[in-house]
């Protein structure tokens, strides 16, 4: 309970999430090195391509030379079987597109944080039943802020992060935090294909650094 409860706090003090896959494992080091000089230290590397678990084991190793307050998540976990690939690997918490039980049940036995991606009223409460208590909301360009707003009276006790329909702009982060959300991930918009093709970390960087200055303010407003 400790441990989740010190995951939640820095997902909701950072208030960004940032998430991204790349097949070379050179280019998610550099990726990881820059969110970190930008004051990031909570980061969701995504299970979505073949390279995905050894490149995961060697963010793990650079961040535990260098890196240690860094927290690393997997997204985009669909079954019981990746979750024990990754929790094996290291992992600090997992990260779902939708609300599966099998893995629900994986997190719970190997006691490590889960956040189960939900689209619906019926599905938010599915996870709340099921011991969940960071939703994560997907796909946020299906739903809106307006989405938001409106489910969050219903569950007082659940802390939403919200991933899709994110971008980088102030209008619409301030939407997003002012509907209710925590946190908000995001993936190209943030770190573009350009980005991780071209190598300009330091472009990567300095956008963060100016994310994170938008949501500092618009959290002390």
């Amino acid at each position: 309970m400790e441990r989740e409860q010190q995951i939640i706090e820095q997902v909701k003090q950072q208030g960004l999430l940032p998430l991204f896959y790349h097949d070379s494992s050179d280019n998610c080091v550099a990726v990881t090195r820059a969110l970190y000089e930008a004051g990031i230290r909570c980061i969701e590397f995504t299970n979505r391509g073949p390279q995905a678990l050894n490149n995961f084991r060697q963010l793990i190793a650079q961040r535990d030379a260098g890196m240690k307050d860094l927290l690393l998540a997997v997204g985009t976990i669909k079954t019981a079987e990746h979750a024990r690939q990754f929790i094996d690997a290291g992992a600090d918490f997992l990260i779902s597109p939708f609300f599966d039980a099998a893995v629900c049940d994986e997190a719970y036995l190997q006691k490590i944080f889960w956040i189960p991606g939900c689209t619906t009223p019926t599905e938010i409460h599915v996870a709340e039943q099921a011991g969940c208590t960071m939703i994560k909301l997907f796909p946020g360009n299906t739903m809106g802020p307006s989405f938001v707003e409106a489910i969050k009276p219903l569950f007082p006790g659940l802390d939403f992060v919200v991933t899709g329909g994110v971008d980088t702009t102030a209008e619409n982060i301030k939407s997003w935090f002012k509907s209710g959300v925590c946190g908000v991930g995001m993936g190209s918009k943030l770190i573009s294909k350009d980005v991780l093709e071209g190598g300009d970390f330091q472009k990567l960087e300095a956008a963060t650094k100016e994310v994170l200055q938008i949501i500092k303010k618009i959290k002390s407003t």
